[in-house]
């Protein structure tokens, strides 16, 4: 009987303090959440989706540009890291005790653990000074190279819960190596692989850090990608230590609107992460 009440003792106090690190996770969450959309919700209406930053001083406008800029520079950048990353992660997957698959692996941990900042230097000094010039390609080569990291490794470990036995039915089927690499042991990872795109997506989505260093930021309609272009992280920062109140009022604007499409993105990479893979 005795030992009955000490583990039910035991169980209540882990489940308070399970609780307590619960809560103390969630209210710092909460509360920024709370804020943001507190400061930045007044400002959101069609003009914020439609028009350009307005001249200091004129109330009014919004940050079109930022998010057509954002989505474009995303977009090529996920090109550039997304098949990379996979690539990688198939290489890594049927090659695994190579010795070049090794470096593969520990160069992709040191690069998912360097700050955005250096990758931002990086892409800097390879792309930006060789063209004389800032520009949307240098901003997405900078983002895609965090991405690599995450989809390589992400994609790694879905393609090691794949059962061997299905690559060995392939094969003694007569299906050759890479078709059987393709069809049958990437398409059984998909969902998973999925979920690792969207949030590697949701992890650069919010970045700022490498941008100031590539795309610089543009405050009209980027027209080429080989000039500085317009991001909404870029806009946030810039409009944030402005010295006038409407460009404040836009920035917590375009903040509320960056943590919904992180938040949606990774709803829907926790939707994708909780279907049963396919066989």
């Amino acid at each position: 009987m005795n030992g009955m009440v000490a583990r039910s003792l035991k169980n209540a106090v882990m489940m308070l303090l399970m609780g307590t690190a619960t809560l103390l996770v969630l209210t710092p969450l909460v509360l920024i959440f709370v804020h943001i959309v507190r400061e930045g919700a007044g400002s959101i209406n069609l003009d914020f989706f439609t028009n350009i930053p307005n001249p200091p001083g004129e109330s009014g406008g919004g940050m079109a540009n930022g998010l057509v800029g954002s989505a474009i520079i995303l977009s090529m950048a996920s090109l550039f890291g997304i098949p990379t990353g996979i690539f990688g992660a198939l290489y890594l997957s049927e090659y695994e005790g190579n010795r070049l698959a090794n470096v593969i692996r520990f160069s992709a941990d040191v690069l998912s653990g360097v700050p955005s900042i250096i990758t931002g230097l990086v892409a800097y000094t390879l792309i930006v000074v060789p063209m004389h010039g800032f520009s949307a390609i240098a901003g997405a080569a900078a983002l895609g190279l965090i991405i690599i990291p995450i989809v390589l490794r992400t994609t790694e470990e879905q393609l090691k819960m794949v059962p061997g036995t299905l690559r060995e039915a392939s094969l003694a089927l007569g299906v050759s190596f890479w078709r059987t690499t393709l069809q049958v042991t990437l398409r059984s990872a998909l969902k998973g692989i999925v979920t690792g795109i969207l949030l590697s997506i949701a992890r650069v989505a919010g970045e700022t850090a490498p941008l100031l260093f590539t795309s610089l930021g543009n405050h009209f309609w980027g027209r080429k990608l080989t000039e500085p272009m317009a991001a909404l992280p870029l806009q946030i920062f810039n409009f944030a230590i402005s010295p006038y109140e409407d460009w404040h009022r836009l920035a917590w604007a375009g903040a509320l609107v960056l943590v919904v499409i992180m938040f949606g993105l990774s709803l829907v990479a926790r939707l994708f992460g909780r279907q049963k893979p396919m066989a």
